[in-house]
């Protein structure tokens, strides 16, 4: 524990980069999720092999290949980024395949006869799903999209490998120049623990507060 005491600033340092990259590519996350899970459900043929076909590639390729194709192939047509802007790019890409499916089954969850009465009354298949299916089926899946959060928090480790400096890129500086590799990764995890741990608590009084009770 010495390594973790002795270089506080270094991993606060890291845990603030692991904060934003975890925050940001959760909110690309997020946003593509939803918007992919609707392309499942869509009545039209086109934006359903769509969804279909993200979400297929995306969960059956390596974390490490999408942050890799951001940071290594973009350049090669023109498109540069730094490397922590390739890695928010990456992970949120990443995660949203998983969020998507996670929706999707909250989507199934919401009794038909929701989505049929609005139907009835006029609705059109966006409000349908804005107004009346949406907010209902991301009440029923909050427990799986914050296990989601907290597996993208860890998952933003990966960033080390395109030169991020989160707090695996720090506990590898410092196991490096202090030679005390295992002293540096406990620091590391105690770091980890730190964000997941509340985070755990939020997801469960966020859940206990919008679950719908039967």
């Amino acid at each position: 524990m010495d390594v973790l005491f002795g270089n506080l600033d270094a991993y606060a340092r890291g845990i603030r980069t692991t904060i934003g990259l975890t925050l940001l590519a959760f909110a690309i996350a997020f946003v593509l999720g939803v918007l992919l899970a609707s392309f499942r459900v869509s009545p039209v043929p086109p934006l359903r092999a769509v969804g279909f076909a993200y979400v297929f590639v995306i969960r059956n390729t390596p974390l490490p290949v999408h942050l890799f194709f951001a940071f290594f192939a973009l350049p090669k047509v023109g498109i540069t980024f730094s490397p922590f802007t390739c890695a928010v790019i990456g992970l949120g890409g990443y995660t949203a395949a998983f969020i998507a499916e996670t929706i999707r089954s909250g989507f199934n969850a919401v009794a038909a006869g929701q989505a049929e009465a609005a139907r009835a009354i006029g609705l059109t298949f966006p409000q349908v799903l804005g107004i009346v299916v949406l907010p209902q089926a991301l009440r029923s899946v909050v427990q799986p999209v914050g296990t989601l959060f907290i597996a993208l928090t860890k998952n933003s480790s990966v960033a080390y490998t395109i030169s991020v400096v989160e707090i695996t890129g720090v506990s590898n500086t410092l196991g490096n120049d202090l030679a005390d590799y295992p002293g540096a990764f406990l620091g590391a995890a105690a770091a980890y623990l730190i964000l997941t741990l509340p985070s755990g608590w939020l997801v469960g009084v966020i859940e206990r507060k919008v679950r719908v009770k039967r």
